[in-house]
C-alpha cells in the first residue's frame, strides 16, 4: 500500500523548456540489467513518487527496463517527467541511427512505456560523426512533429557532447558527472548553461564502482539517482 502526499523536493527549472525538474530523478538502467520483479519496480518507483521526484530516466537500450517502467507508474503518467534514449538498441549490441530507425524504436518506447507523449526523446551517446550526419536529428525532430516527444536531448560525454551542444537543437544535456570526473562542470555543462539548455547529471555516483573489488571485464553502464538542471 502506497501512501500519497509529497515531500517539498526542490525543483527547478529544466533550462528553456517550460518544466520544472525535481533535483533528484530516477535512471532506469539498474532495472534493466537486473530484470528486476515487477513488484520490486512497482514499489520503488511509487515510493519514489511519492516522496516528490518527477523524473524518470530510461533507454531502449536498457533491456526490460521500459516495460517495467510502464507496468509500474504509467497511471500515474501526469505526475511526472517521461525520458528516455533511442540510436543505441538490445543491449547496446545493435545501433540504428537511421531517420526511419529513431522513430520506428521512440514508436516502440511509446509502447513500452504505456504512454502516448514523451517529455524528452534523447540521442543515446551517438558520435559527432553520426551526428553530423544529421538523419538521427531529423528522426528527432520528426518525433516532435508527430507528438512524439515534446522536447528532443543528446546524452553523451566529451567533444560528442560539446558538437552536440553547438548544433543547437538540443532542449537537453544529459552527461556524465561525479566525484570521479568533474571535468564536465567546467567544460560542457558551463558551455549548456550559456545556452540554456537544461543538463542532466548521469552516472552520479560513478556506476558505484566501489561494489566491485576488482576491475570489471566488462563495463555496464548505469544511471542511477541523481538528475540535475540548470
Amino acid at each position: 500500500m502506497f501512501v500519497r502526499g509529497k515531500t517539498n523536493m526542490e525543483k527547478r527549472k529544466f533550462g528553456k523548456t517550460d518544466m520544472e525538474f525535481s533535483v533528484l530523478g530516477f535512471g532506469g538502467a539498474e532495472i534493466g540489467w537486473s530484470n528486476e520483479a515487477e513488484a520490486t519496480v512497482g514499489e520503488l518507483l511509487n515510493s519514489a513518487l511519492d516522496a516528490g521526484l518527477n523524473v524518470i530516466d530510461t533507454a531502449a537500450a536498457y533491456k526490460t527496463s521500459e516495460e517495467l517502467i510502464g507496468k509500474a507508474v504509467s497511471h500515474r503518467r501526469k505526475e511526472f517527467y517521461l525520458l528516455t534514449k533511442c540510436g543505441a538498441l538490445d543491449a547496446f549490441t545493435r545501433e540504428d541511427w537511421s531517420k526511419i530507425g529513431i522513430l520506428e524504436t521512440i514508436e516502440n518506447s511509446l509502447r513500452n512505456l504505456k504512454t502516448d507523449y514523451l517529455d524528452i526523446a534523447q540521442l543515446h551517446s551517438c558520435s559527432a560523426e553520426i551526428l553530423r550526419q544529421g538523419d538521427c536529428i531529423e528522426g528527432l525532430i520528426r518525433a516532435q512533429e508527430k507528438g512524439y516527444t515534446r522536447f528532443i536531448g543528446y546524452s553523451g560525454d566529451n567533444a560528442d557532447a560539446k558538437y552536440a551542444l553547438e548544433l543547437d537543437v538540443f532542449d537537453s544535456l544529459q552527461t556524465s558527472v561525479s566525484i570521479a570526473d568533474q571535468t564536465p562542470i567546467d567544460t560542457n555543462i558551463k558551455l549548456a548553461q550559456e545556452k540554456n539548455i537544461g543538463v542532466i547529471a548521469k552516472r552520479p555516483i560513478a556506476n558505484a564502482v566501489w561494489r566491485n573489488s576488482e576491475k570489471p571485464s566488462t563495463v555496464i553502464i548505469t544511471n542511477i539517482g541523481t538528475e540535475f538542471s540548470n
